[in-house]
């Protein structure tokens, strides 16, 4: 390889305390030309060693290490050396809980690991790994984009609503940073929230549960992971879990009802955002309200087309916010997005779009 291609090839750090994790994850990243792992530490405190004078691009951290854990790691690599982390997180609801504090701590991303010297699940992670450390890297290399705090009522001037119709449901569709953007927006919505929200993120199994309780205890509305023949109701959010799809069924009975279901089969995400955004189009019509966020490739652009065909809003991520802009990106070239907006710009569209500063006015 020439001089000039190692030029242009990520530059990558992998902590872990295991010898045998350290070799295939650099394995796995390596597989790919465009990424180099130009160290490993087997802990937090050789890490911190090392950083200043490799100046890695991208740092993947084990969660569980001895001497400095993976949090106290991360707290430290943001103060001192700040550049994108990506955690490697156990499959169990242990990790999935200090993974989510990871990323309120400003973790890029997660990778959950399967993996023991008896069975491993490589395959199954390569392509997210090596997709994950390039999007960080583009990331790292982008200028900061300043975020101003924004009060919602001073801002409603600003926002023009595509409809006169008031939406009866939000469905939210997200993927490759969508644990850090939701933690941001879903606190700003308000307790007295007239509609429920459906929110599609990918995650592993295990996961979702976890990742509900804790938005729960850092919001004002009430989260929880959906449950199978729920009835929907306003002022709640319902999080698809892991391995299923979510659906609305207004067949069953008066009342609206959440629907989970290992069906359709051969989707490339389950849950999918296609298969709840759809759903949500069929049952709401020119009533629903569609937002995808950040997210890998193009999950949510035939739900977002479905609920903009219909009649119902449409918003998207804009790209200077969105950690990946996979997502956001599909649905705009489509041409079925109204709005694009900031992220922090999220909430308010969800509020002019259910008619909250009216009813509060």
């Amino acid at each position: 390889m020439s001089l000039g291609e190692n030029a242009h090839q990520v530059r990558v750090m992998v902590v872990d305390d295991s010898a045998f994790m350290r070799t295939a994850l650099t394995r796995m990243i390596e597989s790919d030309p465009s990424l180099q792992v130009v160290a490993t530490a087997q802990d937090g405190c050789e890490a911190l060693q090392k950083i200043p004078a490799i100046q890695p691009d991208v740092v993947t951290l084990d969660v569980e290490m001895p001497r400095l854990n993976g949090l106290e790691t991360l707290k430290r690599i943001m103060s001192e050396y700040p550049r994108p982390v990506i955690m490697i997180s156990s499959v169990t609801q242990e990790g999935a809980e200090i993974t989510f504090e990871a990323l309120g701590l400003g973790a890029f991303d997660y990778i959950p690991k399967q993996m023991s010297r008896v069975s491993l699940d490589i395959v199954n992670i390569r392509d997210d790994l090596v997709a994950k450390v390039k999007a960080a890297a583009t990331m790292g290399r982008r200028k900061s984009v300043q975020r101003t705090p924004v009060s919602l009522a001073s801002s409603t001037h600003s926002v023009q609503r595509p409809s006169n119709l008031i939406a009866s449901i939000v469905s939210i569709g997200t993927s490759t940073g969508g644990p850090r953007a939701l933690q941001e927006i879903l606190p700003l919505l308000p307790a007295d929230l007239k509609v429920a929200v459906l929110i599609v993120q990918h995650m592993p199994v295990g996961f979702t549960g976890p990742f509900a309780r804790r938005l729960n205890n850092l919001c004002k509305i009430s989260v929880q992971e959906a449950q199978n023949g729920t009835v929907i109701s306003d002022g709640v959010v319902y999080i698809a879990p892991a391995g299923l799809h979510m659906t609305v069924d207004r067949k069953a009975g008066p009342l609206p009802r959440i629907r989970l279901s290992q069906h359709p089969l051969g989707t490339l995400h389950t849950p999918s955002v296609d298969v709840t955004m759809l759903s949500v189009a069929e049952a709401y019509g020119a009533l629903a309200m569609g937002v995808i966020l950040t997210g890998m490739g193009n999950d949510g652009a035939q739900g977002i087309k479905s609920i903009f065909a219909a009649g119902g809003i449409t918003v998207g991520q804009d790209e200077a916010s969105s950690i990946v802009y996979g997502m956001p990106r599909a649905c705009a070239e489509l041409g079925v997005l109204h709005r694009v907006v900031p992220l922090h710009r999220v909430p308010e569209q969800i509020l002019m779009a259910t008619d909250y500063y009216k009813r509060r006015a």
